[in-house]
């Protein structure tokens, strides 16, 4: 089932966002508080999504599954404006960066299955705890597409989305600061994924048959924890699915271990009956409708994917793509001019998917801001820094882009 194919054109889009205190952004804010402000949105939310947590307090909203790029687009608007309004009741206020620049990675939610995750990561060093409590991402869903050839197929639309992926990272880095100060990377949220147990978080090796690769990418994933009601979650260390089946480990393995060990896995694009991209960082005020909006043109529509398939084959040359992209964003001149192509071919495809004027005129503006000037969404962040020597600044709902401490 993690490859049911489907023919393009639903979607679906879950907004991660870091969350302040709107007087002290240096504030810890736990998931206790979040939940509380959240507690009269229990049930689905006006546009039909709805919110989870994250260990550290991050607050996600995932949408409906939408028949389209304007269905999920205007569903989307509306749940989160009901989010940001009961936030601001709440004194709490969305954060504009993918990972948080100087409060300290502290888990507040309380799961058997976290704690198991923190000591899992721990053990090769901070980054795990660092990923599950200060990052946010913007992660895009898509039908996995046809069993047939050509750029509807499930194959070719699953190999191009990878091929995809560096540029997607360095087009929409937003998270340029860590421990407090520039790192010189303009995705510390990326750099961070890269840092964590690879068996659960590398891409899935290119192959033929996307169905195989992805059976043995999963067997031989590290497992991260056993669901128990006795006892605590962690699993034996080294322990690897593909061992567990074959009688390694505390208990025979059921389907529902093997169901639950897919739900640990966090590939940059993972299948689960749709295909979840998940390379991309968090972004500031109304962006993530621009980045969702190129990121489903990119990938359905036939004419966009096809130019972005051609603009993005340079990167193939790159050593390390993903480090590269999450590093140098476009200052890289490689990557750089492959985004510019594949935003324009975006950008031309708007009309053909139905999106609305306000639609397009945010992504001509964010093409306009960055992409176009060879820039990512770090950039504007470290130059308000430089400004004004805080990262705690963020967009306004206006459109003018004045920015409020």
């Amino acid at each position: 089932m993690c490859f049911k194919t489907g023919p393009p054109g639903a979607a679906g889009v879950e907004v991660e966002r870091l969350v302040h205190d709107a007087l002290d952004p240096r504030m810890p804010v736990a998931a206790a508080r979040v939940k509380a402000a959240m507690a009269a949105s229990e049930g689905r939310l006006p546009g039909g999504g709805v919110i989870s947590f994250e260990p550290g307090g991050q607050l996600e909203v995932s949408s409906a599954c939408a028949s389209g790029l304007p269905a999920l687009v205007a569903a989307t608007r509306a749940d989160l404006a009901a989010v940001e309004t009961r936030l601001s009741d709440a004194g709490l206020c969305f954060g504009s960066l993918a990972l948080d620049p100087d409060r300290p990675a502290v888990r507040s939610l309380e799961h058997p299955r976290y704690a198991s995750m923190e000591r899992h990561f721990n053990a090769s060093g901070p980054a795990g705890r660092t990923m599950m409590c200060s990052t946010a991402s913007l992660q895009v869903s898509l039908e996995a597409g046809l069993d047939a050839p050509a750029s509807t197929g499930a194959a070719q639309r699953w190999s191009r989305l990878h091929t995809l992926l560096p540029v997607l990272a360095a087009m929409f880095a937003n998270s340029p600061f860590l421990h407090g100060r520039p790192s010189g990377w303009r995705s510390n949220r990326q750099r961070t994924w890269l840092a964590i147990d690879p068996t659960r978080t590398a891409a899935v090796p290119p192959s033929g048959d996307p169905r195989l690769a992805w059976a043995r990418y999963a067997l031989d994933a590290l497992v991260l924890c056993i669901p128990s009601r006795e006892s605590s979650w962690d699993a034996p260390r080294g322990l690897t699915m593909r061992d567990w089946l074959h009688g390694a480990g505390p208990r025979p393995a059921t389907l529902r271990d093997l169901d639950y060990h897919l739900t640990t896995l966090f590939p940059p694009v993972r299948p689960r009956g749709f295909v979840e991209i998940r390379a991309i960082d968090a972004q500031a005020g109304h962006d993530w409708e621009a980045v969702t909006a190129m990121v489903v043109a990119l990938v359905d529509d036939e004419q966009a994917a096809d130019l972005a398939a051609n603009a993005c084959a340079p990167t193939a040359s790159l050593p390390d793509a993903m480090r590269t992209a999450a590093r140098d964003g476009l200052t890289n001149a490689v990557l750089a001019s492959a985004a510019l192509a594949c935003a324009e071919a975006a950008l031309t495809a708007l009309p053909r998917l139905g999106a609305d004027a306000a639609t397009r005129a945010r992504t001509e503006d964010f093409i306009e801001r960055y992409t176009a000037r060879g820039r990512c969404p770090a950039e504007e962040r470290l130059d308000l820094w430089a400004q004004t020597g805080s990262f705690f600044a963020w967009p306004q709902h206006e459109e003018d882009g004045d920015y409020a401490k």
